[in-house]
């Protein structure tokens, strides 16, 4: 079935797979125009001297939302017909990609769900599909599930087919550690970097000040290699506006968490991450974020389990929700 050009809901088979999508090399530029559209203030992502001492790596780091942008877009070819987003369950990065790396993607379907028929629409089903990423020396860079709506071509006769219920994710040290294993954080606690992964507490709640317009929506989408036609054309669009890429909001909501959490040198996992509603072009996100749980890492600093609760105020005025995200990120 990986043949199949913008499939259906019902032209899907639990095992179908789907590679073709061009590999892409990470570069300056990319990483640029990324930041220009979502910001965030990673600090590795923008010092490259200072992100060669911690990673050892003698290439720039390369932002952990630019790069899980590129493997969803990758996985739209499964998605070019959706209509929206659903969630995303363990998300965890293998490696930590640099600028330079080539990464390439292998989408899976692994579950299928028949939505109930209902007289005022046409059918439509829910496709559970696993993502694995891994860069030019075939390393595991991500590994994650994500859940997308297609339409169908007729009702289905089926019930629901494999993996259909994702729960959070629960991660262990080791599997935290992953991507971070060999990273070393002394160099940046020299630097004081405010607040320190000891001063953090469950609980705690960060400020966030202020929100982001949500700009460039369709160019973010191309960046990415997104196909899906919610985030290009407005004339199957039923209020006559673009549905937003779900990852713009993600990275905005990231850029929110950096603001609020200055210190955090990356992000290593996501526990799941919830689109509530949709985001359209011109809107202002703005978050909440808490503090979950804290681990401490044996090479120092730790792991900081996030909620990120982002709200959408539209050009009226209207506010909904539109983003439920518990990330964990890595604090000196």
């Amino acid at each position: 079935m990986s043949a199949v050009d913008a499939p259906h809901f019902d032209d899907l088979e639990i095992g179908d797979r789907f590679a073709s999508a061009p590999r892409m090399t990470l570069t300056a530029g990319m990483a640029a125009v990324h930041h220009a559209i979502v910001g965030g203030r990673l600090r590795l992502a923008f010092d490259a001297e200072l992100a060669a001492e911690v990673t050892g790596s003698s290439q720039p780091f390369a932002s952990p939302a630019l790069v899980w942008d590129i493997a969803i877009g990758q996985s739209t070819l499964v998605t070019q017909r959706a209509i929206a987003n659903l969630f995303y369950r363990g998300l965890s990065f293998l490696s930590a990609p640099c600028i330079g790396d080539t990464l390439s993607t292998e989408t899976t379907i692994v579950g299928l769900r028949p939505l109930t028929p209902k007289p005022d629409r046409p059918p439509r089903g829910l496709v559970v599909m696993r993502i694995r990423t891994v860069d030019q020396k075939d390393r595991a860079v991500l590994d994650f599930h994500r859940c997308a709506m297609l339409p169908a071509r007729v009702e289905s006769g089926k019930g629901p087919r494999g993996i259909v219920d994702l729960p959070a994710s629960a991660f262990s040290i080791q599997q935290l550690s992953a991507a971070v294993r060999n990273w070393s954080l002394a160099r940046c606690r020299g630097l004081g970097w405010a607040p320190s992964f000891e001063s953090l507490a469950p609980g705690t709640a960060l400020p966030v000040v202020g929100g982001d317009a949500v700009s460039s929506a369709p160019e973010l989408a191309r960046l990415t290699m997104n196909l899906a036609a919610i985030h290009h054309d407005l004339t199957i669009s039923a209020t006559g506006e673009r549905l937003v890429y779900g990852g713009h909001t993600i990275g905005i909501a990231l850029a929110q968490i950096t603001r609020a959490l200055p210190s955090l040198a990356t992000i290593v996992a996501w526990h799941d991450c919830d689109h509530l509603g949709p985001v359209r072009e011109g809107d202002t996100l703005h978050s909440q974020v808490g503090i979950s749980a804290c681990e401490p890492r044996p090479e120092g600093g730790g792991f900081v389990h996030l909620r990120s609760r982002v709200r959408a105020t539209d050009a009226a005025g209207r506010q909904s929700d539109v983003l439920d995200w518990r990330l964990v990120g890595l604090v000196p």
